[in-house]
């Protein structure tokens, strides 16, 4: 994977846009208002992507309740803060303050009790967050964190007017920090300043999307405004251009898994019986 600038694209398919998604507004936890992009009935699910929440507000009101202790198995979590301050703990002794640029990527596998809390009562709160399937071999695995502070986010600068903050994933030569994840993802935070292009090569066979959350952005010949997710076509070349404004957008990939997936609010399984498992797990204490 890398910038086109630096590899020969003779041969390569475009990737296109297949659909256009706007998120719904919702709430979750203790009352945070979201608004769920995937995850949602316009798209319920884009293997190995579960869900993504955006979230954002400047009224404390709106996210002040955050997420109190709550349970997840067999998936992983991916939050990605953009501005604001959120405090996380779970019941094996973890704890950590997650601020304005730092993502923590948590692999729940067999389980834990995790809360999310605000550090903060007023002021702008914004980020992501993204579920992503396990595959069958991983879901009860131990858990685990990735987490890294913004200055341990490597940030791009592959052709003019154009910045990547590479989360996971590689860019002109910069890999993203996150690593050892079945899906073998690509995260990045992309900035395009007035008329700036950017392109990127992906795995051909691996599920895309594309989330503009500043300005408008053209992928091919479709134009996104802000706040649509964009389905992408199979393919080996992601090609975004900014409009007459700066836009920025999340580009993520991942590796389909092809597995039954069997959804029960926290706990993501591959069969009925192991979600009433789950649920006995949590309701015994042994997540």
């Amino acid at each position: 994977m890398g910038n086109l600038a630096e590899i020969e694209t003779g041969g390569s398919a475009e990737r296109r846009v297949v659909a256009v998604i706007r998120g719904v507004p919702t709430s979750d936890g203790a009352g945070v208002k979201l608004t769920r992009v995937i995850g949602q009935r316009a798209l319920p699910d884009l293997d190995p992507f579960l869900m993504l929440d955006e979230f954002g507000s400047e009224k404390g009101a709106d996210y002040i309740g955050g997420f109190p202790d709550h349970p997840h198995r067999g998936f992983e979590t991916v939050t990605y803060m953009l501005d604001g301050r959120m405090r996380h703990g779970d019941n094996k002794g973890h704890s950590g303050l997650l601020v304005s640029g730092s993502v923590q990527w948590m692999t729940a596998g067999r389980g834990l009790v995790h809360s999310e809390m605000p550090e903060q009562e007023d002021g702008l709160m914004r980020g992501f967050q993204l579920w992503i399937n396990l595959p069958a071999k991983d879901k009860m695995c131990e858990p685990r964190y990735q987490e890294y502070a913004p200055e341990k986010i490597p940030v791009a600068a592959p052709v003019a007017g154009v910045s990547v903050k590479v989360i996971a994933g590689e860019v002109a030569g910069i890999k993203g920090p996150i690593g050892g994840v079945a899906t073998d993802p690509t995260y990045l935070d992309i900035a395009l300043k007035p008329g700036a292009t950017f392109s990127h090569r992906l795995p051909q066979d691996y599920n895309a999307f594309a989330y503009v959350f500043e300005g408008a952005a053209m992928i091919g010949v479709k134009e996104l405004e802000k706040s649509q997710l964009a389905v992408l076509s199979q393919g080996d070349i992601f090609t975004v251009t900014a409009d007459d404004q700066p836009a920025r957008l999340i580009l993520v990939a991942g590796k389909p898994l092809r597995e039954p997936v069997v959804k029960y609010g926290p706990f993501v399984m591959n069969t009925p019986e192991e979600i009433h498992q789950a649920i006995a797990d949590y309701q015994a204490g042994r997540l």
